[in-house]
C-alpha cells in the first residue's frame, strides 16, 4: 500500500466515524422527541376520558341551579361560559 492510499483510507475511516457519531446523536434526539410525544398522547387520552365526566358534572350543576333557583350557582356557571336555558330539552322525533 502506498502513502496516498493510506491517507485516503484514514480520511474515509474518519468520515465514517463522524457519521456514526452524528447518527448516534440523531437517534438520541429522536428518542427524546418520541418520549415527549408519548407523554402528550397520554395527556390527550386522559383529557378525553375526563371530558365525559366534566359534561355530566356540568349537567348536574346546571340542573341543580335551575331546580333550586340558586343565583350564586347560576352566576358561577355563567362566568365559566355555561348558559342556562330554563326550557326543557325536547326529545328527537322518532323515525
Amino acid at each position: 500500500m502506498n502513502k496516498k492510499m493510506k491517507i485516503a483510507l484514514t480520511v474515509c475511516a474518519a468520515m465514517i466515524l463522524l457519521l456514526v457519531i452524528v447518527n448516534i446523536l440523531i437517534a438520541l434526539g429522536n428518542q427524546s422527541i418520541q418520549n415527549e410525544v408519548a407523554e402528550r398522547q397520554q395527556e390527550i387520552a386522559q383529557t378525553i376520558q375526563l371530558e365525559a365526566l366534566n359534561r355530566q358534572l356540568i349537567t348536574v350543576l346546571a340542573n341543580m341551579a335551575l331546580k333550586t333557583n340558586d343565583d350564586r350557582l347560576k352566576k358561577l356557571l355563567a362566568e365559566t361560559g355555561i348558559s342556562l336555558d330554563a326550557a326543557p330539552e325536547t326529545a328527537p322525533a322518532e323515525k
